[in-house]
């Protein structure tokens, strides 16, 4: 394994990006808060995301196929959420995609304070500390 190819590196991409995903998703539901009938979304646990088990990988039946676009599993689709609709059939809470986002936006501050330690860390240990 490469030194910088360490699994912890691995695991925080997938987590910003994760994290990037969740994010747009609670901004389309913001952003459609008086839309009538829309039917919010959020993504699927990251530790689902982590283990691959959200994408259905298409099957190749064929050589002369091509191969599909689904990753396996990273691309975190929105899974729809239940919850009461109210009286324009809108199922938004303000509130509750805001307590997500600001979740969200602290997972990933926390992700990239992690990451940039460890940077710091293999730098130091390379003697490329300034």
């Amino acid at each position: 394994m490469a030194l910088l190819q360490a699994e912890i590196f691995d695991a925080a991409e997938k987590r910003l990006a994760w994290t990037s995903e969740r994010q747009a998703v609670l901004a389309r539901n913001i952003a459609n808060l008086s839309t009538p009938g829309f039917q919010a979304m959020d993504t699927p646990n990251f530790q689902q995301v982590l283990a691959g088990t959200v994408g259905v990988q298409p099957v190749r039946t064929d050589p002369n196929h091509l191969a599909g676009t689904l990753d396996s599993g990273m691309s975190a689709r929105p899974v729809a959420e239940i919850a009461a609709r109210t009286a324009d059939k809108n199922c938004v809470r303000l509130e509750e995609q805001l307590m997500k986002v600001a979740d969200t936006e602290t997972l990933h501050s926390t992700v990239t304070a992690i990451y940039k330690k460890y940077m710091t860390m293999f730098n130091i240990a390379l003697g490329k500390a300034s």
